[in-house]
């Protein structure tokens, strides 16, 4: 198995360099892949911003390469809940760090819109200090 840096999930999802697309694509045909966490959150701001892709064209995106039969991730369960709340409107990383949190009671943070937008989707509140 190997893990991978952001920059092959982007090559091969957005194809803007046709060389290291082609790597990329032959990483993902020919070997188990691991995709840490962090290269995750990262991709997600990396698509959004660089590349103006919409939230539903990342959601999108992740669950395809994630669904691949090759593709490992450290936290499967907690992945797909980040992105279900990605899709219910609340900020990639918030949903990633609310669905990390589960076994915390509280997040305690200043973000009021991550405060009103996380409400009842977790036994975990997010709440002001």
């Amino acid at each position: 198995m190997i893990a991978i840096d952001t920059n092959i999930i982007v090559r091969l999802l957005t194809r803007d360099d046709a060389e290291q697309y082609h790597v990329s694509k032959k990483l993902f045909e020919a070997e188990e892949i691991h995709i840490p966490d962090t290269v995750i959150l990262e991709t997600e701001w990396v698509l959004r911003f660089a590349y103006e892709f919409e939230p539903n064209e990342i959601c999108n995106a992740f669950r395809k390469l994630f669904g691949l039969a090759n593709v490992k991730l450290a936290n499967d369960f907690t992945v797909a809940q980040a992105i279900n709340w990605y899709e219910q409107g609340l900020d990639f990383a918030d949903a990633f760090h609310l669905a990390l949190s589960q076994n915390a009671e509280s997040i305690k943070t200043f973000d009021d819109k991550f405060i009103k937008k996380s409400k009842s989707l977790s036994k975990c509140v997010v709440e002001k200090p």
